[in-house]
């Protein structure tokens, strides 16, 4: 079982490499953003909890997050592999996922991180909010702040995989096909 942690801002290109990723590899793509947009759309408790936070631009605490995450892991038991994809953003969520895992006799295969600009993501992200309806892609100051939170939160992740020698950046900017092919050196190389 192959289980890979894609890594990367708001914006940086996750979902879209995520597609090519699970098609190709047969992995079950958890995107803890649809996760969260799924229970929010049907109003769940720990949706409209999570909803609470995505509007101001925080990040959704940890045991909200891992809660959904741990059922749609369990929903998908005879899967090839997983597919995390905003998740883990903190290192006790990191910790969290490796504890969760070894309870499946599973464990993290490897982190790869897509990295971009700040000033390109922003316009990416604003450019999708005129067409996605997500409140956090519209507004500028949200976006600042969500990096902010990652910078703050989420980086020290990379020192976490790195210790563990699973940590794999990659240049994020380019064609959608530039950044895959990017991609898929490194996963053939796991």
């Amino acid at each position: 079982m192959i289980n890979i942690v894609l890594f990367g801002k708001p914006g940086a290109g996750k979902g879209t490499q995520a597609e090519f990723l699970k098609g190709k590899y047969n992995l079950t793509h958890l995107s803890t953003g649809d996760i969260f947009r799924f229970n929010i759309k049907n109003e769940t408790e720990l949706g409209k909890l999570a909803k609470t936070y995505m509007d101001n631009g925080d990040l959704v605490p940890d045991e909200v997050t891992i809660k959904m995450l741990q059922s749609e892991v369990d929903k998908n038991q005879d899967s090839a592999g997983f597919l995390f994809d905003g998740f883990p953003r903190t290192i006790a969520q990191a910790q969290a996922l490796d504890a969760f895992l070894a309870t499946k006799n599973e464990k993290i295969t490897a982190t790869i991180a897509l990295e971009a600009d700040d000033e390109i993501l922003v316009a990416r992200l604003l450019e999708r909010g005129k067409t996605s309806g997500r409140v956090d892609d519209q507004d500028e100051e949200k976006i600042r702040n969500r990096y902010q939170e990652y910078n703050e939160k989420t980086a020290p992740l990379m020192e976490y995989y790195t210790g563990q020698n699973k940590f794999y950046p990659v240049n994020g900017i380019g064609s959608i096909a530039d950044i895959t092919e990017r991609l898929s050196t490194v996963i053939e190389t796991l």
